[in-house]
């Protein structure tokens, strides 16, 4: 069934996509229509994005809906996300749209992937405003280019009336062209930017920056967490929400499940478990972990796979850039769907350099005993990275999804 599916072409399969898209919003009642809907795609930083843009509109007193890779929420209802999409089928989607409107929210956030943009699943929705966080290599399996891939993003931008862009970005102007109303531009060093972060001072903890005279906080550590800010407050200056308000929102963010989580433990140790699949977001996320060693003796030790079935390409690139960082690499499984585990870590492992197998070096395919091995080898003060699925529920074996958490298993190994 699987090989069948993959000898038919992408664009036949996009005709029955469509079909099923403009089904799914007669059958709903076109329901975005009756919604202020924001749409957030980019390569890196969608979900914490998505999370930040609610808490801004709930300080400003409004009703939020969001659907996010990690998340659904209506009001005060909140659900896990279990299906592994970023973002869910166009009947899925309008089913979520028309609760949210019954729920007479006021504004929707909607976490939107490249593939959900091409494959029309979120046909029909009136985006307000896009935003763009960022464009790196990712999903190249399926986009096959660079170019296709940018293409798919700017699908977003096609009918909303406002676009937040990031200018730090690679060549935001191909973003910003398009009959909108209003072009909210940010950055944390174009002068030109309409929301500009000045006096970025990073700390362990978090961060603080100003825009204009007002002063904002962030719980959430490291410069691309600033950026992901920059995105929510450009939506807030979009519809008219105060830096005042926006910045005790942003204070009151603690976390964001799977993104640079924290597992606490007795041991002395610094366990993080984060989402970064891409090169982008390894070298963004290993670069902060590095001045984040307690002392000069600790050692950072990497858990990382790579899931099956998606860019073959980016694997070395992984695999060279966690090696330059970590002391300790491990390499082990991911979501290899139909795809041979294997040789996911091997590919990655061509990547690897100044590592010794068996000394600092590992592959372990099994999951939970890599991490096992990870808390085996870690002293006091080490760093433990734990990337590839952040807060996911399952992991993905041929047609099965397995019921797994990163944090979870880290801490039933650790109570063991």
């Amino acid at each position: 069934m699987h090989y069948m599916k993959s000898l038919v072409p992408q664009r036949v399969k996009n005709v029955y996509h469509f079909a099923q898209a403009v089904l799914a919003n007669v059958w709903y009642g076109f329901p975005s229509r009756k919604l202020r809907i924001i749409g957030v795609t980019g390569t890196d930083g969608k979900t914490t994005t998505v999370q930040l843009i609610a808490r801004i509109f709930e300080e400003a007193g409004q009703k939020v809906a969001l659907a996010s890779t990690i998340n659904f929420k209506i009001g005060d209802k909140e659900w896990v996300n279990t299906s592994k999409y970023t973002t869910l089928g166009s009947f899925a989607t309008q089913k979520f749209l028309k609760q949210a409107a019954q729920e007479k929210c006021d504004v929707v956030i909607v976490e939107t992937g490249s593939h959900a943009l091409d494959q029309y699943r979120v046909w029909g929705i009136a985006y307000a405003v896009a935003v763009i966080t960022n464009v790196t290599r990712e999903h190249l399996d399926y986009h096959k280019t660079m170019e296709r891939y940018r293409r798919a993003k700017k699908r977003l931008f096609g009918q909303a009336k406002v676009a937040v862009v990031n200018l730090d970005m690679e060549n935001p102007e191909e973003f910003l062209e398009g009959n909108y109303e209003k072009r909210i531009t940010y950055s944390m060093q174009d002068p030109s930017a309409a929301v500009l972060a000045h006096d970025i001072a990073l700390r362990l903890e978090g961060s603080t920056f100003q825009i204009e005279q007002q002063a904002f906080e962030l719980a959430l550590p490291g410069m691309f967490n600033v950026e992901n800010a920059l995105a929510a407050i450009g939506v807030g200056v979009a519809s008219d929400i105060s830096l005042d308000i926006m910045a005790k929102a942003l204070k009151k963010v603690t976390g964001v499940p799977g993104r640079m989580e924290k597992v606490s433990n007795a041991r002395g140790l610094e366990i993080l478990i984060d989402y970064a699949v891409t090169p982008n977001a390894l070298e963004k996320l290993y670069s902060l972990v590095s001045t984040m060693r307690p002392r000069k003796t600790s050692q950072i030790i990497a858990v990382l796979g790579a899931c099956g079935e998606r860019d073959r390409g980016k694997r070395p690139i992984m695999g060279e850039i966690v090696s330059s960082y970590a002391d300790i690499v491990i390499l082990t499984n991911e979501d290899p769907y139909h795809e041979s585990p294997q040789r996911i870590i091997s590919e990655i492992a061509r990547g690897v350099t100044g590592k010794k197998r068996g000394k600092n070096y590992f592959y372990i395919l099994n999951r939970k005993k890599a991490i096992a091995k990870a808390l085996k080898l870690a002293q006091e003060s080490d760093i433990i990275v734990i990337t590839g699925k952040g807060a996911e529920e399952t992991m993905a074996i041929g047609e099965e999804r397995i019921p797994w958490n990163d944090k979870r298993v880290v801490e039933e190994l650790l109570n063991a």
